[in-house]
């Protein structure tokens, strides 16, 4: 099992990150697909190579073709949205706010998929990417929709384990040398 190895790669100073990743993985109370999509998604998102590497497959056996490709758009279309939304908020000029976006988010409106799940795959990479305005409007469909705040919470958590498992693994491999 893919799981396995990234946790035996997790080095002892960070035992809590594989205990984490075992329990948000493996004890999660999500679908298979909002879980596995989340991991999918979180995974790209990490830019990780060992964590997409380990994760990918066991994504792709447990998602359809489509949760497979739509959690992939999540993390495609959120890269984008991510930096373009932070920056605007991040802008002391509230003018920004007011000027049209002009790119394309098409995928947001037909994911291939129920749309609450394509919102906390979006929500999830948000969090990994740090914007602040993109959490905002995620988490407010996701409420609307009729989500409670320990499934978001939980994608948060996914999401906030597979990226510190990314950054421990891929500095150790950048300490240990060529």
């Amino acid at each position: 099992m893919a799981l396995d190895e990234l946790k035996s790669a997790i080095p002892d100073y960070a035992k809590d990150l594989k205990l984490n990743l075992g329990s948000v993985i493996g004890n999660s109370e999500l679908p298979q697909q909002q879980l596995w999509g989340t991991v999918l998604a979180c995974a790209i998102a990490s830019r990780s190579p060992k964590v997409l590497r380990e994760l990918e497959p066991e994504a792709k056996a447990a998602l359809s073709a489509e949760a497979y490709t739509a959690a992939k758009s999540a993390a495609a279309i959120m890269a984008m949205n991510n930096v373009f939304y932070r920056t605007r908020h991040l802008l002391s000029d509230p003018e920004y706010g007011n000027l049209r976006a002009g790119l394309r988010m098409n995928v947001i409106g037909k994911p291939g998929v129920e749309k609450v799940d394509f919102e906390l795959w979006s929500l999830a990479v948000s969090a990994i990417n740090g914007c602040g305005q993109c959490l905002d409007s995620h988490e407010q469909v996701l409420r609307k929709a009729g989500v409670d705040r320990e499934t978001i919470q939980e994608a948060v958590k996914i999401a906030s384990v597979i990226q510190a498992v990314g950054v421990t693994l891929d500095s150790e491999a950048v300490l240990a040398g060529p």
